[in-house]
């Protein structure tokens, strides 16, 4: 065994997760093994996060608690990749002589020149050159039979607070066989549940890049249906959607394909129409409001999560009680709010009427505040109810006390199922009765069941389920607090 050791730090999304995992593989496939102490790691590497302002100090803070490793540890060399690098790269090789490496958010298979001794200090390259393929390495870091699946780099879009299209470039999307390939390479290593993601996942196929051979354009949901459709799948969940009219074949999967899971990730952002203008959505609330409508009428038990930026500059009382009552009148099951982060390179940062910290915390609060009673009045309407979980592991908070996600729950920001009574194993789908709820976890009671037959549904050959552990890691994820981790 490879005596070179390498640790990971991994912030922001989950497609900066994605990239954080080709890392990882380019790592395994150099030689080295993955250790969860920094203080043991010959290389460390910190894949950062450049969204907003909050994410940037965080990584910045990870950065310098690594680099200490320099000094007391084993550590030999520091690698700082991603957004945060791409972003400000000659300012972060200025103010930080302990970072041996910079790599961009499109330089994820620069790592291996790294590893090899025979680098430059500065490889940032141009965004637009990065799209994962299925060939590239990667090495799993999601628990419980789940995994992340980029379909596209990139966005078009021109929201004014956001700066995504700076730091990754235009959108550009994978083909569908090279996805279909990825996919059926993670479901025979194990995996159950695939979630799509990508900056702007109702765009994909809209660029030349995912067009099919013969110039027809790819569609998301013909991409959906050919990734649901691989033996092994059972859960197929989406990521990120625009607020735009859905086509019928993507509602029709959303509401009738028995592995494509009712449940709709869509942040609209806000909801007044001079608001929406301001942020340059190209839309108003009548258009939202559509949206969600059409989805509830035609998606059976749908779950519908979405998020919100209050404090943008020229938010006035009056439209922050709009989107209040929009939250009401919608009763989301998820939501995730954001205080605006006030952004040099984003088109918000020119507009006048900023808001103070002080009232865009309040409004954070009371809208927070909002959604959590409606979120427990969801809760406790699932007690009784038999659902499927997708079993993940032990609670990090009780060793003794499996916990797992119902189709409604998506990885890590949507809250647990805590089950009771029998034995199932991680990446397991089982029957449960929801026994208690609070405001975003349940707890649930295994239901008796034909062991021969759940064995059937999930068995891996020896050799295949030796790869499904071999291949994952618990890799070291930080999400800032104003991002992913306030979810609900």
């Amino acid at each position: 065994m490879s005596s070179r050791k390498v640790h990971f730090v991994s912030l922001g999304c989950p497609k900066n997760r994605v990239d954080s995992e080709v890392m990882l593989g380019v790592a395994r496939a150099a030689g080295y093994a993955h250790v969860d102490d920094a203080a043991e790691a010959e290389v460390i590497v910190v894949n950062t996060c450049g969204f907003i302002g909050e994410a940037k100090k965080e990584s910045i803070d990870a950065i310098f608690e690594m680099a200490q490793h320099k000094e007391h540890g084993s550590c030999k060399r520091l690698v700082v990749a991603g957004c945060l690098s791409q972003r400000h790269p000659e300012e972060l090789a200025r103010e930080m002589p302990e970072v041996d490496h910079f790599l961009g958010s499109s330089d994820m298979l620069k790592l291996g020149q790294v590893l090899a001794g025979d680098a430059e200090r500065m490889l940032v390259g141009n965004p637009a050159e990065w799209l994962i393929r299925a060939g590239d390495p990667r090495t799993l870091s999601t628990p419980g039979g789940s995994a992340y699946v980029k379909i596209a780099e990139g966005c078009n879009r021109t929201c004014s607070f956001c700066v995504i299209p700076d730091l990754r470039g235009a959108q550009r999307s994978r083909p569908i066989p090279d996805v279909v390939r990825e996919v059926e390479q993670l479901a025979a290593a194990g995996v159950r549940e695939i979630n799509l993601i990508s900056q702007d996942t109702i765009a994909y196929g809209r660029d030349a890049a995912g067009r099919a051979e013969g110039g027809e354009r790819a569609t998301l949901a013909e991409l959906v249906q050919k990734v649901a459709d691989v033996p092994g799948v059972r859960w197929v969940r989406l990521f990120y959607l625009y607020p735009e009219t859905m086509t019928d074949d993507l509602i029709e999967l959303l509401a009738g394909h028995p592995r494509v899971v009712p449940y709709v990730d869509m942040p609209l952002q806000h909801a007044a129409d001079a608001m929406l203008r301001r942020m340059r959505r190209g839309h108003g609330g009548d258009r939202l409001r559509r949206v969600v409508s059409t989805l509830r009428e035609r998606v059976p038990d749908l779950t519908f999560r979405t998020a919100f930026i209050v404090g943008h500059p020229g938010e006035t009382d009056a439209e922050f009680e709009e989107l209040c009552d929009f939250v009401r009148w919608a009763e989301f099951e998820r939501v995730g709010v954001f205080r605006y982060s006030d952004e040099e390179a984003s088109r918000s940062y020119a507009l006048e009427g900023k808001v103070p910290a002080r009232t865009a915390a309040s409004r954070y609060r009371r809208l927070m505040t909002l959604q959590r009673r409606i979120a427990h009045k969801k809760s406790a309407a699932m007690i009784g109810r038999e659902l499927d979980v997708l079993v993940e592991g032990t609670s990090d908070e009780h060793e003794y006390v499996l916990m797992g996600r119902h189709a409604g729950q998506a990885p890590e920001i949507d809250g647990q199922v805590y089950l009771s009574g029998g034995e199932v194993r991680p990446g397991e789908m089982c029957r449960v009765r929801i026994t208690q709820a609070s405001d975003y976890d349940l707890v649930g009671e295994l239901l008796d069941e034909d062991e021969g037959e759940r064995g059937a549904a999930l068995a891996l050959p020896p050799e295949l389920g030796a790869v499904a552990a071999k291949r994952r890691v618990a890799l070291r994820v930080l999400q800032t607090d104003g991002r992913e981790r306030q979810q609900n």
